[in-house]
This record gives C-alpha cells, sequence and structure tokens, in this order.
C-alpha cells in the first residue's frame, strides 16, 4: 500500500488525497471481506480441490497426467502451460484476428520502433507476455515512449497487439470430438469492464472506494487516476476504469449462455475447424454488436487458450460454488474424452521430463517478471 498522500506516477508527486483519506483507512479489512463474501475472489487452489481430485481419478484412468496435452495437438502442452500465444494466434486465420506483432526482449529500441511502425500499428496498443496467464504483464500502452519503458522492464518476449476498441468482449468456450465435423459451445461469459458512475456529489476517489470490484483495485487506480482523483463525476457519467477484460483486473464477468445458438455454433464450427488440431478451448474476442457476433463478422479474437482455460461464466457473482464445481468437472470429463481419443489417433500424451521443461521456463521467467 503506498502512502496516500505521497503517490507517484510517471515521475511526479501527486496532490494530497486528503479527501478520500478516512475511506482508504478502512480499506484493507473491507477488500478481505469483499474476497471472502465472493467465492469468485478465492485462491486458485483452494476453488480447485475437487477438480485436482478429478484430475488425479482421470489421470489413473488414462495412465498419464499429463492425458491433457493430447487435447490440442498442435499447441505445447494441449494449452495447460508455458503455451505460446503467437504461436497459437498464427493458427487462426488473419481476418479473424487483430494485428499482432512479436517481439523478442533482447531487440534494440530502435529495432522495437520499425516492426511497430512496419506493421502499421497505431497507439493506443495492447503489450502482454507471450507466455502468461491471468493477465499477468497486461497493458495498455498509448505512446512509443510507454512501448519503450514496456521493453526495458520485460524480461520476457511479448506481443504488441492492436487495440481492438469494441463494445461487447466475450469469451466463448469451445470442443468438439475428433474427426467429428460439428462441435459443442458450452460457454458464453459476457465481460463488463471496471466503471463507476457519478452521482454530482462525490469525487472520483470516493466512487471507487464505494465500489466493490474497484476497491480491489485500490493500489493500481490511485496511482493510474492519480491527477483526477479529486474531480466530481456529473450525475448519470460514467466512467471506465479498466479497459482490458481481465477478471483480476476488476472487470465482472457475466454468464451469457442464453446466447447460445445453433447458428452461433456453426460460426465457431467455422472457425475451429480452420484451426489444425485445436479441439477444445476458450476464444477471448470482441466484437461491435450482436448482429456482427451471430454472423462471425469483424469480430476479433485476441487469445484462444486450450486445455488450460475455464468456461468463465461460473465466475458470475450469481453463480454458485457448487454450480461452478459441477461445471469444471463437467469440462475435464470432455478434457479427458477428447485427449483419449486423440491419444488413440496417435497423438502422445506429454513425458515428465516435458513437463519439467516447461515449469523451469515458467517459472524463470516470473523470477525476471515478478
Amino acid at each position: 500500500m503506498y502512502p496516500i498522500n505521497q503517490l507517484e506516477t510517471e515521475g511526479e508527486i501527486t496532490a494530497d488525497l486528503t479527501p478520500v483519506r478516512s475511506a482508504t483507512f478502512k480499506l484493507s479489512k473491507s477488500a478481505k471481506l469483499i474476497r471472502l463474501k465472493s467465492w469468485e475472489y478465492w485462491p486458485f487452489g483452494v476453488v480447485y480441490i475437487p477438480v485436482f481430485v478429478y484430475w488425479l481419478w482421470l489421470s489413473l484412468k488414462a495412465r498419464s497426467f499429463f492425458f491433457f496435452s493430447a487435447a490440442n495437438p498442435s499447441i505445447e502442452s494441449g494449452g495447460m502451460l508455458g503455451e505460446s500465444k503467437i504461436d497459437i494466434l498464427d493458427l487462426i486465420d488473419n481476418s479473424y484476428k487483430p494485428v499482432t506483432v512479436f517481439i523478442k526482449r533482447s531487440i534494440s529500441e530502435a529495432l522495437l520502433s520499425n516492426r511497430f511502425f512496419n506493421a502499421n500499428l497505431t497507439f493506443p496498443v495492447i503489450a502482454k507476455p507471450n507466455a502468461g496467464e491471468r493477465g499477468w504483464g497486461v497493458k495498455k500502452i498509448d505512446t512509443l515512449a510507454a512501448l519503450q519503458s514496456y521493453h526495458q522492464k520485460s524480461r520476457v518476449d511479448y506481443l504488441i497487439q492492436e487495440y481492438v476498441d469494441y463494445s461487447l468482449e466475450f469469451g466463448v468456450f469451445y470442443y468438439r470430438m475428433p474427426n467429428q465435423p460439428k462441435g459443442t459451445i458450452s460457454s458464453i461469459v459476457q465481460k463488463e469492464f471496471l466503471s463507476v458512475t457519478g452521482n454530482g456529489q462525490h469525487n472520483l476517489g470516493e466512487l471507487i472506494l464505494a465500489n466493490d470490484r474497484a476497491v480491489l483495485q485500490w493500489d493500481l487506480l490511485k496511482i493510474k487516476y492519480a491527477k483526477s482523483l479529486h474531480n466530481v463525476l456529473p450525475i448519470g457519467k460514467k466512467m471506465t476504469l479498466v479497459t482490458i477484460g481481465n477478471h483480476c483486473l476488476g472487470t465482472k464477468f457475466l454468464n451469457a449462455n442464453h446466447l447460445i445458438t445453433p447458428e452461433l455454433t456453426a460460426i465457431f464450427d467455422k472457425i475451429s475447424i480452420g484451426i489444425n488440431g485445436f479441439y477444445y478451448g476458450r476464444y477471448d474476442l470482441r466484437c461491435n454488436n450482436l448482429d456482427d457476433f451471430y454472423q462471425g463478422k469483424n469480430i476479433k479474437i485476441m487469445e484462444l487458450n486450450g486445455a488450460g482455460a475455464e468456461p468463465a461464466h461460473i465466475y458470475d457473482p450469481e453463480f454458485s460454488i457448487w454450480e461452478g464445481w459441477k461445471v469444471l468437472l463437467h469440462h475435464w470429463k470432455v478434457l479427458y474424452e477428447i485427449s483419449t481419443l486423440n491419444h488413440k489417433n496417435g497423438t502422445p500424451y506429454m513425458r515428465l521430463s516435458e513437463a519439467r521443461a516447461i515449469w523451469k521456463r515458467i517459472k524463470a521467467d516470473k523470477l525476471q517478471n515478478p
């Protein structure tokens, strides 16, 4: 926790934040209570206890702890851990994805600038590690100087991706049995970006601290909006605080399974069959409206996550932990079925030595970029 009257951002000391001092004094306790009451904030290891037990049982049946690696033969580890985002994006038709540039951490700043402008990218852009998860290292970049700063601090290879300013963001979970022409959309999550709405009385800092989701992001938001925390938002004025659709950055995940139709499934059958060796995972995408979504037109797939993906609609605040477990266990059953079928068709399971090498690489990356 930074001292609330001496926050620094981009080398400047911000104005005194006394108007929100009394509210921040109780922040630590209220944040803990918010996380305790809502299972969507519980630690991964706690939520996944039943899944871990089920994974052990499925591993015994498959005679491999790494059976999941055969789910998507064209993706390293099946997409469970350590997989390269750019390698997966390269499998997708260009018409469905934003402009994305792979950046080696070792290149010079001059070459970085050349690669950026040669790709016809313009600011803002999104920068994110090539192998990362749960929002780690993802940042919106607004200027060349900020991009160069990101490059200097990064110790891993990363992606620069066109910022897609579309109004809707979805996570579409899709799976298909090997050798079958049609698959299933089992989950759609709609992402509601973290925002506050003005009432004409309270300043931005007070609105943030009065919002359960925003208060959990206070350490980041108080720096990002340090110069405007005193500003009073007009009545009804909505201000989006975070434009990256990640749960750990405050985005609310909403159950949008009512959007699933045979027509939409056919669209994702077409997209998925065009991706060699892909059978199980979640598309994270943006689009302007539902008409485009249902027609598969003007949609931009920012990421495709494989075996490690979750049916993220379970994190809707109205979803119970019991319902969440039921959905997760069902998807692991499907993951097992797809993986074992691919294995029978000749896809080998990942060996222990391969898993150990991937794990060491992940640990090294996180030590370099804490």
